[in-house]
């Protein structure tokens, strides 16, 4: 029996050497071509070496995981990756616009400093809002996707329907919430501290800007003194999408608890449309004839919109 080492010994010094016969009975050297694709290295070549990439600074190792999940055509997540898919694995945040990359003076917040809040935009206002952005998006894309439906279509969306939004979260809708709940009761604070409403136009000057663009029903009543002064503004009922329910007994509560001489009614519709409903004259006429029993008027019933109002006593309801 012929060893390996003796084989090769022979090879290397050009003597024959019996080999295995192949199908049509011809012998040849161990070594030839007929046996290994591309021979034998002689004893006096060097050992072939197997060529390798030159190292780059920063390159994964080639054990790292994720190198050999996309060698072996598998996503980080054991998702198959399409060719030329593993820019979609190892991703790179490069592209993504930062505040910090803008120069200076057109950063938000800079600006704001420099000229004041009233030479921003919304999509800047809102920006200082948020805070922060997302991975893939700054505060100010952040905003101006917010700012789609413009800033009355933002005001009306609700708390579980912003922190859906990229980029938002809780803690950015809450504070964005109660930022929009500031401005409208600014908007809604009269110069002195007891507002007077004599006609519905006043009435729905102080509403408006508060209830007009929930995006839920609320049913309040402002509680009025013989000189129709406000004396206090409760909101009774908070309902669904399309309606709230309220009961004579809580609406006259607390004008009771109040001393009220009169009240004025108003709830907003979701819809933006403030045209009443046949229940809603049903209800004014109940309350108006509770109000004759108990000696406190019901001077009015306004039903809210998206910036329109419609007064049911000018419509003759009362």
């Amino acid at each position: 029996m012929t060893s390996g080492g003796v084989s090769f010994r022979a090879a290397s010094q050009g003597l024959p050497v019996d080999g295995p016969s192949d199908t049509k009975g011809r012998q040849g050297p161990v070594g030839s071509e007929s046996d290994v694709s591309g021979g034998l290295a002689s004893a006096d070549s060097p050992a072939p070496i197997s060529p390798r990439r030159p190292s780059v600074a920063g390159a994964p190792p080639p054990c790292s995981p994720s190198v050999r999940a996309l060698r072996a055509g598998v996503g980080s997540r054991g998702r198959p990756v399409p060719r030329g898919g593993e820019a979609h694995e190892i991703r790179s945040d490069s592209s993504r616009r930062r505040l910090s990359d803008l120069p200076a003076d057109e950063r938000p917040r800079e600006r704001a400093a420099r000229h004041g809040v009233g030479a921003l935009s919304l999509q800047e206002l809102l920006a200082i809002v948020l805070g922060t952005g997302s991975r893939r998006a700054c505060a100010l894309d952040v905003a101006g996707a917010l700012l789609d439906g413009g800033l009355r279509g933002l005001a009306v969306r609700s708390l579980n329907d912003l922190e859906r939004q990229p980029g938002v979260g809780r803690a950015k809708a809450t504070r964005l919430l109660a930022a929009l709940e500031l401005g409208a009761r600014l908007a809604s604070e009269a110069e002195t501290a007891a507002p007077v409403f004599r006609s519905p136009a006043e009435s729905a000057r102080h509403l408006l800007p508060r209830y007009g663009s929930r995006a839920v029903e609320h049913f309040g009543v402002l509680v009025l003194d013989v000189r129709h002064r406000l004396k206090r503004e409760t909101v009774i009922s908070v309902g669904s999408l399309t309606s709230s329910l309220v009961h004579p007994r809580e609406v006259f509560q607390e004008a009771v608890l109040a001393r009220a001489a009169a009240l004025i009614l108003f709830h907003n519709h979701p819809s933006g449309d403030p045209e009443p409903s046949a229940e809603d004259l049903s209800l004014t006429r109940r309350l108006a004839a509770a109000g004759t029993l108990m000696g406190i008027e019901v001077l009015d019933h306004l039903v809210l919109g998206a910036a329109r109002y419609v007064s049911l006593k000018e419509r003759g309801a009362l």
